[in-house]
């Protein structure tokens, strides 16, 4: 049996070798920490902000129960160690470790994982019948609710990890450790999984409403900026823009035609070597002449930045020499074989640390010179989880600690890289498109698109709960690859009908970005994974003339419509902003007490008072949407009002999809999609 002690306005537990915290962290929640044979450690790398003041948590012991109350949250410990949450107001029960079995293992795990107090370390907590889970980053299994999958916790390009959880129960969980690990969300228990571990480390909040949980969620892991109202327009890119005259000369072309264009895109191998962070000057000769061009036109430069390097870039040994890339426990460093600038085959490049201060000085030095001091000031920090090939984050060693330990905090520091540098110069606004993210990547100004998906109808299905889930994460600010991103031939009326279908879907996404990888490429090869290869390749067009007078007719109709959105839009950013509820919401979040709403993972809101229900099956002209009970909704289109609280049989002929507004809301009907707009 253990002993209890009063820390402050903390309960502690000791028992054996182990030793368990539990604290107040904001309003109605607490930060809950374990260890086993050593001290609880403050200042591990972690998500959580420090914890704003709040009224004295009161506290109970007795001989064989500790009892810590914050506002709706209640813990209890008991004498043997074991945990339950439950919410203050009514007693009902939240969260209660359990014992798998009377002769063991306990309810936390720990097993010796490598030197310096590291442990492999599991805690279990009961299941409960009719519970669900969303949240837990981006992913790309198709669904909304999450109960019964075992969820990585590592990134991968298409695989956000952020260990968010929102309970259909009423509680939020935050696994608060940056390594590698799972989740499995069985129908017997739930079990949190470090791989590698000093100590276990969560925090946990209460309340009536899923709005709730996600508002005290962002108190916690910090909120987004305000989006600048410029990014919530139509951003162009494809893979790739090769030359500076080839971009400009597209920019134009929207110009002439009057479509509107906030932001143009230089992708990848613009640049003379990777780990050199500046323009190839063949390629690209007047930087700062094509920015200033672009700014008379009203359009936006983001510039595509890796974070790796080339051990033939000219940076390479001073990085190596001031211990500024990340090293590797066996072999050499070396953690990704991809093309490069003048080379015929991969190359074997290393990556920067983004752990480390001195390294993100670094290279935000670099780009500074390369690309800031020309006027970009927009930045796409792909490949940043880091892509690992092989995957082998065991074999990692950041600044911070091992790869197992540390691992996916990689893409929020790197985050922070470009926005500490940004600031330091004075700027108010920071806008980065990044492939990974973690917990508090938000404050840092970081959107997320959904990686390099294929171009399919399931592909396109699968980004709605995909985008539900890293919103309800803490991600406001994010998007897919419009068409998705590995196929697409400009000249099928098969993908004709999906770039519409994912166009419409885009319009009401929280950024609207076309990009892909369209065919037939001009230039061969694939490896075998069906990713392009080559520092050569350009990809066909795609831009939104590129599929045909029929197809371009509808699409610049709905490029207008968002211009049209972008008022409304910006109020919904604003909420997010103060709040922290994301734009791009599952219903549920609004009409928590409409059961059906916590299910469907196809339809969403955006904002408050727009309800969309995309076309996700190819060839599909009607589609079956549900209407909450908990508001009147108009349609759209003509205005009528519909009836709430039931599904209904909605028609979507290829030009339209099903949108309804809600009956004096913020937004009036759109009226007829014609009125958007004609051929240019």
């Amino acid at each position: 049996m253990g002993v209890f002690a009063e820390d402050g306005t903390a309960v502690e537990w000791r028992g054996g070798h182990e030793t368990v915290r539990i604290e107040p962290w904001t309003t109605d929640s607490l930060r809950v920490r374990g260890t086993i044979g050593q001290e609880i450690a403050a200042g591990l790398p972690g998500a959580l902000l420090p914890a704003d003041p709040v009224a004295a948590a009161r506290i109970e012991i007795k001989r064989d129960l500790a009892r810590i109350v914050n506002g709706q949250i209640t813990a209890e410990i008991t004498a043997d160690g074991r945990l339950r949450f439950i919410r203050t107001s009514d007693g009902a029960g939240l969260l209660a470790e359990v014992t798998p079995h009377f002769a063991g293992p306990p309810q936390r795990l720990y097993a010796p994982a490598g030197r310096g107090g590291l442990h492999h370390t599991e805690v279990l907590f009961a299941a409960r019948d009719g519970e669900r889970f969303y949240g837990l980053g981006q992913h790309q299994h198709g669904k909304l609710d999450q109960k019964g999958a075992v969820i990585e916790l590592v990134q991968r390009n298409t695989e956000v990890s952020i260990p968010f959880l929102l309970s259909s129960a009423g509680y939020g969980f935050l696994w608060n450790h940056p390594g590698i690990g799972r989740v499995e969300l069985g129908t017997t228990g739930t079990r949190w999984v470090a791989d590698a571990a000093r100590q276990w480390d969560y925090w946990i909040t209460a309340a009536h409403e899923p709005a709730d949980i996600v508002r005290r969620y962002a108190d916690v892991t910090g909120r987004a900026p305000m989006l600048p109202e410029w990014a919530s327009g139509f951003w162009q890119c494809k893979l790739r823009y090769r030359t500076q005259d080839e971009l400009l000369d597209v920019a134009r072309e929207y110009h002439r035609r009057g479509l509107p264009l906030s932001v143009i895109v230089v992708d990848y191998f613009h640049w003379t070597k990777q780990g050199e962070w500046q323009f190839d000057p063949y390629e690209w000769p007047d930087p700062g002449g094509m920015v200033a061009e672009l700014d008379r036109l009203g359009v936006k430069l983001m510039v595509s930045i890796w974070p790796t390097v080339n051990p033939s870039s000219e940076n390479y040994a001073e990085m190596q020499d001031q211990g500024l890339l990340v090293a590797s426990e066996r072999g050499l460093g070396v953690h990704l074989p991809f093309w490069d600038k003048g080379s015929a085959d991969p190359a074997l490049l290393s990556y920067y640390d983004a752990t480390s201060s001195r390294a993100r000085e670094y290279i935000w030095s670099k780009v500074k010179e390369g690309y800031y001091k020309h006027g970009i000031r927009v930045w796409w920090l792909d490949a940043c989880e880091p892509e690992l090939r092989p995957q082998h984050p065991d074999n990692l060693r950041y600044h911070l600690g091992p790869g197992l330990e540390v691992g996916n905090i990689y893409p929020m520091l790197h985050a922070k890289a470009f926005h500490d540098g940004m600031t330091g110069e004075g700027e108010t606004e920071t806008v980065l498109l990044c492939r990974s993210a973690w917990a508090g990547s938000q404050r840092y100004g970081a959107a997320v698109w959904s990686g390099d998906i294929d171009s399919t109808f399931a592909d396109l299905r699968r980004q709605i709960p995909a985008g539900l889930n890293i919103g309800l994460s803490g991600i406001p600010w994010w998007t897919t690859d419009i068409g998705g991103f590995k196929g697409g031939d400009i000249n099928s009326s098969s993908f004709h009908e999906l770039i519409i279908r994912w166009f419409q879907f885009g319009v009401f996404s929280p950024l609207c970005r076309l990009h892909g990888f369209r065919q037939p490429e001009a230039t061969a090869g694939v490896d075998r994974t069906g990713a392009p290869l080559g520092a050569d390749q350009t990809g066909a067009q795609n831009e939104l003339w590129s599929f045909g007078p029929e197809t371009y007719l509808i699409l610049q109709r709905w490029l207008r419509l968002r211009e049209h959105l972008r008022p409304y839009l910006m109020a919904a950013m604003r909420t997010a902003h103060t709040d922290g509820l994301p734009p791009m919401r599952p219903l549920f979040l609004n009409f928590p007490g409409d059961e059906p709403c916590w299910e469907i993972a196809d339809q969403f809101l955006l904002g408050d008072d727009v309800l969309v229900a995309p076309v996700v099956t190819e060839g599909a002209r009607e589609r079956q949407v549900y209407l909450p009970s908990g508001a009147d909704w108009r349609d759209a289109w003509t205005g009528r009002l519909v009836p709430r609280g039931r599904w209904l049989a909605a028609l979507a002929p290829l030009e339209t999809i099903p949108v309804y507004v809600r009956d004096g809301g913020s937004i009036e009907p759109f009226g007829d999609l014609d009125g958007f707009g004609a051929e240019a």
